[in-house]
């Protein structure tokens, strides 16, 4: 998404759409070495000397146009497929309804999420300043507005990054509720775009629906000040002296985390018995301890019967080991999963077929309808995240193009929960590998013996792979500590590419380095980890 490394190529080539023109290849060769050493964005400089009515967001199609793809909906899923198509040269539309490109993922979830626990760790560590030898800090105070602005300037960026890139790939951008006017007429699709009042049809030879999803809320409840969404959450004018948050999946600990950060009480109530239920019970238990040091309650098994309006908050009652039991707080977070946005699409009008709200597809992302395909949140037994969705696009128009393509294998996704300590993972959990009759063999690692955790004083968690005793398969691995969410890379790459515990361990690994505790991990499995 960031545009920073786009502008490589001659830029006078890469301007060839824009105003100024008449510049020679060499100006723009002075003009672009003064952009960098002042640290401005190339893209910012076009959208300077871009006349308004030259951009392509709002533009109005002709009637007789015919694309080759439409893209509904711009998160993560949506403008990778529309970045890929125009790349294939596929003549390409993306619709988006809300003002802004980007979706939940860069503008109410991922991007601005992420930019929170940031400012939580960086508080984190002031807190301990003194231990590194920092001085005078102890009058810290935070400026929330601040912390908010720094957030949106960064989504904002990556907004404006995104147009750039629409521009760049020749992709026409729309605004405006797009949805599918029913089956194919004589191997074209007709899409109703609907914006500010004006209804316009498309005409399109094949449809990629990434419309997303939107977060579950429990029976009864309505979003507002004090019972908040992600969306909510993330525009809270002060941190909330005490918070309650429903569900323990990655939102749900994230949002915990940054809150118990800046000093927030904070309570979890989980329906199942575990933190991240997801993830290997291992990590679920280090988590919960390093969570229980922190001062974050947690009750597990727990099943919320009622939520109240208080007169400084909210009260929930709810049922935990057989005894029900009454809390208060000044806010709640629900974060119990999140629902796809397949509603008023047009999928009835097709062939399409869906279960519970989520589209059906093949491997190949293709529904029941030729020429309809499905990514992202809105896909039938794939998991809901931003990665997942926009190789999912890829393969979409991989397939739509001719081009070589290979489906999702999801034993080779990546999991990672930007908590701290954060959380990486992929693969099979110990529990999942035995489930299936694998004969393993288990290797752990402990950040405590790791010299660079200790420089960067991160000692909580433990690197943990899963193999096949037989072959030295790596069936998982499964990281809780200092930068998970980086480290699990090496993992997936070393599945992806089928490598052994074995070929881990003859890997040289550069010193000191966190990625160090992935080869005393995978040396662990066979008792000759060098650091424990």
């Amino acid at each position: 998404m960031c545009a920073t490394d786009f502008r490589r190529t001659c830029p006078s080539a890469q301007f060839r759409n824009s105003e100024p023109q008449q510049l020679i290849p060499s100006a723009w060769f002075t003009a672009g070495f003064l952009l960098r050493v002042f640290g401005i964005h190339w893209w910012l400089l076009e959208s300077l000397l871009r006349q308004p009515n030259q951009t392509n967001r709002g533009a109005t199609t002709l009637p007789d146009t015919i694309f080759d793809v439409v893209v509904i909906g711009s998160g993560p899923a949506g403008y990778t497929a529309a970045i890929r198509a125009g790349q294939h040269r596929l003549k390409t539309a993306l619709i988006e309804k809300d003002p802004y490109l980007g979706g939940t993922c860069l503008h109410v979830g991922c991007i601005p999420t992420k930019a929170l626990l940031f400012n939580a760790e960086l508080w984190d560590h002031l807190k301990d300043a003194k231990e590194y030898g920092i001085e005078g800090v102890q009058s810290r105070a935070l400026n929330w507005e601040a912390v908010q602005e720094r957030k949106a300037k960064i989504v904002n960026k990556h907004a404006k990054g995104l147009e750039f890139l629409m521009r760049k790939n020749k992709v026409e951008s729309m605004p405006g509720y797009g949805r599918l006017a029913g089956p194919a007429q004589n191997g074209l699709h007709t899409i109703e775009l609907e914006n500010a009042g004006k209804k316009t049809r498309l005409k399109t030879k094949n449809v990629i629906l990434a419309t997303g999803s939107e977060a579950r809320m429990l029976p009864g409840l309505e979003p507002d000040e004090r019972v908040l969404t992600n969306i909510e959450i993330l525009k809270l004018p002060a941190v909330p002296k005490s918070l309650i948050v429903v569900g323990a999946g990655a939102v749900g600990v994230e949002f915990a985390s940054i809150y118990r950060s800046f000093d927030s009480q904070v309570t979890i109530l989980e329906m199942l018995p575990r933190l991240v239920p997801l993830e290997d019970e291992e990590i679920s238990k280090e988590l919960a301890r390093v969570y229980r040091k922190r001062g974050i309650n947690f009750e597990g098994g727990a099943r919320v019967e009622k939520v109240e309006k208080t007169k400084s908050g909210v009260a929930v009652t709810f049922s935990s080991s057989g005894k029900q039991q009454r809390i208060e707080a000044e806010k709640i977070l629900i974060a119990v999963g999140r629902k796809p946005n397949t509603e008023n699409i047009g999928l009835e009008k097709t062939r399409a077929g869906t279960e519970r709200g989520f589209v059906k597809t093949n491997q190949w992302m293709e529904t029941a309808e030729p020429g309809v395909y499905a990514i992202g949140d809105i896909v039938l037994g794939t998991p809901q995240l931003a990665h997942v969705g926009a190789m999912e696009g890829i393969v979409a128009v991989s397939k739509i193009a001719g081009k070589p393509d290979k489906p999702i294998n999801p034993l080779r996704i990546p999991n990672v929960t930007f908590c701290h300590p954060e959380i990486g993972s992929v693969g099979l959990t110990e529990a999942q590998a035995r489930e299936q009759d694998y004969d393993i063999k288990v290797g752990k690692f402990p950040f405590t013996a790791n010299s660079r955790a200790s420089i960067v004083g991160e000692h909580e968690g433990f690197i943990k792979i899963v193999s096949d005793e037989g072959y030295g398969e790596i069936l998982g691995v499964h990281i809780i500590g200092p930068q998970a969410t980086e480290l699990i890379a090496e993992a997936v790459t070393a599945i992806e590419l089928e490598a052994t515990v074995e070929d881990l361990m003859w890997t040289i690994h550069a010193h000191p380095t966190l990625a160090e505790a992935m080869l005393d991990a995978s040396n662990s499995v066979y008792g000759l980890a060098i650091n424990a």
